[in-house]
């Protein structure tokens, strides 16, 4: 596999001219002139990527999973991302066909910016997962792009500043209109959470926890062909909680009816539902119940032998 280490390198696979900077560079999409060369088969970069492409066609894999890209798409692409171009981007219509944002981490350095870009799940998602825009949505991205443009010709501190800015509403405007994508992409909401218990039940009760471990958010987002990222998103934008606290709350449940139920010990119990050690399920239900495995059927008992007095 091909790291491609800087921006110029870059510029240079792509026939470009040199960067002006280094650590950032903002280029039209129509200037691509990807030559046919086996860098493309499988490569990373070691910087940021977004790209707008408009009236565009080309052929990517991300992560081994192959996606078409047309026009109207929004794609973020983060430092060593395994990537595959299988063909050559192609301007449909000979317009605009958009633009691609290259930046180096180092250039956010004493900037918030620098460490909050880790929490804008995007830059995880899979291709087919990429942001499709309305005419609406693409003609704001536009116009952010030509901002950055205009302030790259004549780079300081000042037009850096400004640039900085341009990215956090970029990438603030991408968190809007992905929460929209998710409406407006995805099955009925309770059709999604309905098919989510039960791929938990399902995989619960064939106990596949004793072979494979502790359910995973990655097990759940496959058996839905997405992205683990996108798939918390996405139900984060439903339910207000992403996929592990779903995941917990299923085992915390299935704890609790092990515990009411069966004569199993707590080590037994953890080892059914994937713990890999006893404490970290007596830790889970602690901090979900403010109790114990124990003091839960403890107190269980208790009220059982109250009822049965009561009686």
């Amino acid at each position: 596999m091909k790291l491609i280490g800087t921006i110029s390198e870059k510029h240079r696979l792509l026939a470009l001219p040199d960067p002006l900077h280094p650590l950032i560079s903002v280029v039209r999409v129509a200037d691509f002139r990807a030559a046919d060369d086996p860098v493309w088969n499988r490569f990373s970069l070691n910087f940021y990527c977004i790209t707008l492409k408009k009236n565009v066609k080309t052929e990517m894999d991300y992560s081994q999973r192959r996606y078409d890209q047309h026009s109207g798409i929004l794609t973020f692409i983060a430092p060593k991302q395994i990537l595959c171009l299988n063909a050559p981007p192609v301007c449909e219509t000979g317009e605009d066909a958009g633009y691609a944002l290259f930046f180096h981490h180092d250039f956010l350095y004493s900037f918030p910016l620098a460490s909050k870009i880790r929490s804008y799940g995007f830059f995880s998602y899979v291709g087919n997962e990429a942001l499709h825009l309305s005419d609406t949505e693409e003609k704001c991205i536009a116009e952010i792009f030509l901002k950055i443009e205009e302030e790259y010709q004549h780079l300081n501190e000042h037009s850096k500043e400004v640039i900085i800015a341009q990215i956090e509403l970029l990438l603030s405007y991408s968190n809007r209109f992905y929460e929209r994508q998710f409406v407006t992409r995805t099955p009925v909401n309770h059709a999604v959470i309905i098919k989510m218990d039960q791929i938990m039940d399902d995989y619960l009760n064939k106990k596949l926890a004793l072979k494979s471990g502790i359910l995973s958010v990655e097990y759940i987002a496959a058996c839905f062909n997405l992205s683990p990222h996108y798939f918390s998103d996405l139900l984060r934008s439903m339910t207000g909680e992403g996929a592990q606290y779903h995941i917990q709350e299923k085992l915390i449940d299935r704890a609790k009816e092990y515990l009411s139920v069966t004569d199993l010990t707590v080590s037994e119990i953890a080892y059914q539902l994937g713990f890999k050690h006893p404490q970290s399920l007596n830790k889970l239900f602690r901090r979900k119940t403010s109790t114990s495995p124990l003091e839960f059927r403890r107190n269980l008992n208790i009220q059982h032998l109250n009822s049965r007095w009561c009686f």
